[in-house]
Parts: C-alpha cells; sequence; structure tokens
C-alpha cells in the first residue's frame, strides 16, 4: 500500500524540489506563501458551504480575507500562539513592505502580513493540523461566519 503524503510533500516529490531550512526565509517570503495558503483554505470553506456563483463566492471570500479581518484574526490569535509562532508573526508585521493594500490602515495591513507569514511558515514547515487548527480557531474567535 502506497504511503499517503501531504499535499507539500507531494509537491515537493512530484517537483524533484530540494529542501530548505523554512527558517531562512525572509518573512515576506513567508507571507507571500501564506496568503495563497490562506486564500485557497477560506475559498475551499466558501464552495464547500455554498454552491453558488462564482461573484457571490469571491464576495463571500474577500470579506474573510482582507486586511482588516485578517488583522482582527491575529489580534484574537496572539496569546493562543507558540513562542516561535509569535516571532514569526512579528518578523512578518514588522517586515517592511513597499505595497501596501487599497483599503486598509498601515497597521492592519502590517498585522495582515505577519499573520500570513505565520500561516506561510507552518504551510512550508509541514504543520498542516496546526496551520488549519489556527485558521479555525482564528474564525471561531472573531465570530467569522463563512
Amino acid at each position: 500500500m502506497e504511503e499517503s503524503l501531504s499535499f507539500l510533500n507531494a509537491i515537493r516529490k512530484e517537483f524533484a524540489c530540494g529542501s530548505v531550512d523554512v527558517k531562512t526565509y525572509s518573512p515576506l517570503t513567508l507571507a507571500f506563501v501564506g496568503d495563497c495558503v490562506y486564500d485557497l483554505i477560506v475559498r475551499t470553506l466558501v464552495v464547500e458551504r455554498a454552491n453558488a456563483a462564482p461573484n457571490t463566492l469571491h464576495k463571500k471570500k474577500s470579506q474573510v480575507v482582507k486586511a482588516q479581518s485578517q488583522a482582527k484574526q491575529a489580534d484574537a490569535l496572539f496569546e493562543e500562539l507558540t513562542q516561535q509562532e509569535q516571532a514569526v508573526y512579528k518578523r512578518g508585521r514588522n517586515a517592511h513592505s513597499h505595497t501596501s493594500a487599497k483599503n486598509a490602515s498601515i497597521a492592519d495591513y502590517r498585522k495582515a502580513t505577519g499573520l500570513e507569514a505565520l500561516y506561510g511558515f507552518l504551510y512550508l514547515s509541514d504543520q498542516t493540523e496546526r496551520l488549519l487548527y489556527l485558521v479555525k480557531r482564528s474564525f471561531e474567535l472573531t465570530q467569522t461566519d463563512l
């Protein structure tokens, strides 16, 4: 019987990726990946809960992934993070980005970047269970309804 691989490890195996210590990635690189991972989780939940027109799905998803929502989630989760997770979040939050959100304050944008960096770190270090727990917990703490 073939052993089941995580999505990440399946990608690494299929495309013959070398191993890199995730701690060496810049916080903005982690946020780049975390943004996509978080978006995929939210899109999956939105689609699983309602078979609707793409525009309707997009609007629902956008309310959850916008910087203001992520900033609230980051604030709500912070005390539940391990020391290592807090350090990754802070590195992402404090990273100097040359871009900003169109409709968010700088503070919210930075908190969102920190949260995305954390999610990218957890994904790239193959901590899927912890990643999903934190996303779910952030929704519970902020009463986010999908």
